[in-house]
């Protein structure tokens, strides 16, 4: 198995998670020191450079001598305005979350076209529904969402192709994408509870997984009532008197 974002939050417990099970796991991510000791290998990369995914996914596979699972974890945000983001901004968190995404997949894809191979992709709720000043964190995650649609379409039923979509989570993330998760609703949720729905999601094979499970119900009703979803989302965002 590949895990990318392996040095923080989900990625980390997920891969830790993994190798208890006594599954053979490569992680990836920008730090070596941050890297899980439990791991078989890990790979130190920017997966934002050009040639960074198919040289991880190169790396693995010697390590392995394969790969089964690849879960592409590897996520940063941006709050605030979208009107201040540079164009710089903009592209970084479209490259991070959403172009490495496609760039991993498409050099996995050969060695995950066995019998059994799995491609796990974290997204997130906000890749369902509109969010006010993460427009392009959320965009990112749309797409992302629309690549494991595509992706489960055409390489069906060889390659199982699983989206993992959190609300917020209690991860480093926050710290690292302007200002921290204010919002009344939702809670975050543990990094834990992540990382353990995508074990679930790989030991049953699940090909969409939202966590918690009944923020399923608000990307469902973005889906088919959005005026009614918009309504209800401007009365829970109001500020208390």
């Amino acid at each position: 198995m590949l895990v990318t974002g392996a040095s923080s939050g989900i990625g980390a417990l997920a891969s830790t998670m993994l190798a208890f099970r006594e599954c053979r796991v490569v992680g990836t991510g920008r730090s070596f020191s941050a890297l899980g000791s439990a791991l078989d290998a890990v790979i130190v990369r920017d997966l934002t450079e050009p040639g960074a995914p198919a040289e991880v996914v190169a790396g693995a596979v010697s390590a392995l001598g394969g790969l089964d699972v690849v879960i592409s974890n590897a996520g940063a945000g941006w709050y605030g305005p979208y009107e201040s983001m540079s164009t710089a901004d903009i592209d970084a968190v479209v490259d991070i979350n959403l172009r490495s995404a496609m760039h991993l997949a498409a050099a996995a894809a050969p060695h995950l076209q066995l019998p059994g191979g799995q491609l796990v992709m974290v997204g997130s709720i906000a890749g369902f529904v509109g969010v006010p000043e993460e427009v392009a964190y959320a965009a990112a995650k749309a797409g992302l969402r629309g690549l494991a649609d595509s992706l489960r379409a055409e390489w069906s039923p060889g390659v199982t192709v699983t989206l993992v979509s959190p609300g917020p989570v209690q991860t480093p993330f926050f710290g690292r994408r302007n200002r921290p998760y204010v919002r009344p609703w939702p809670k975050p949720v543990p990094a834990a509870t992540v990382a353990r729905s995508i074990v679930r999601a790989i030991e049953r094979r699940q090909p969409e997984v939202v966590v918690p499970a009944w923020l399923g119900v608000a990307a469902r009703l973005n889906g088919g009532w959005p005026g009614l979803y918009r309504t209800l989302a401007g009365i829970v965002e109001r500020p208390a008197d």
